[in-house]
């Protein structure tokens, strides 16, 4: 069975800014390391790579795609010129008050993962900088990489207590480096 690493964008590969929102290329910088270590990930660890992220109202005037694009298209290509091969790209574009299935920590974006047998979920990872990523995790039935630079963003839509997330966090760390070695054990 196939092992999945789900890795958030903002705050994981790519630093966050203090809008939340990497509209252009000014506020591009990725995050120290992620480029090597999610390379030597692609290329020798035994997991497909899925980049799974919440951009809250793309498409709108709020973030159109004409500031998006650019800026997410140079993101992919700097890793794919990395050796890193995006299995796919899941993108949400509801804002929080929607409670749309699609974003996360709901699973709507992963159905096709979830129902296919294929995929061993049980000891697949999401990697992500928020705890509604951890819950993420806890829903599809794995664990949490969780890159904890104490912002603790993604407190407000999270459906549990942030203490019940706790046994779903496999590590907790802003290193790409440990969450290399850490990963290369699970491999």
């Amino acid at each position: 069975m196939q092992k999945i690493l789900f890795v958030d964008r903002d705050g994981t590969i790519i630093k966050e800014t203090e809008d939340e929102r990497i509209d252009s290329f000014e506020k591009l910088a990725f995050y120290p390391k992620a480029l090597h270590y999610l390379a030597k990930i692609s290329k020798k660890l035994n997991f497909k790579i899925v980049m799974v992220t919440n951009q809250d109202g793309l498409g709108t005037d709020y973030l159109p795609y004409e500031k998006f694009n650019p800026v997410q298209d140079f993101v992919v290509k700097s890793f794919e010129n990395e050796g890193v091969i995006f299995k796919e790209i899941l993108i949400d574009t509801t804002f929080p008050n929607e409670n749309a299935s699609t974003r996360k920590p709901q699973t709507g974006l992963i159905t096709h993962y979830i129902e296919n047998p294929k995929y061993d979920l049980k000891h697949s990872f999401m990697i992500g900088d928020r705890l509604t990523d951890v819950e993420f995790a806890k829903n599809f039935g794995g664990k949490a990489i969780y890159i904890n630079d104490k912002t603790h963003l993604g407190t407000t839509e999270i459906s549990v207590k942030q203490e019940e997330l706790q046994p779903f966090i496999a590590i907790e760390t802003n290193n790409w480096k440990k969450i290399y070695n850490f990963l290369k054990k699970k491999s």
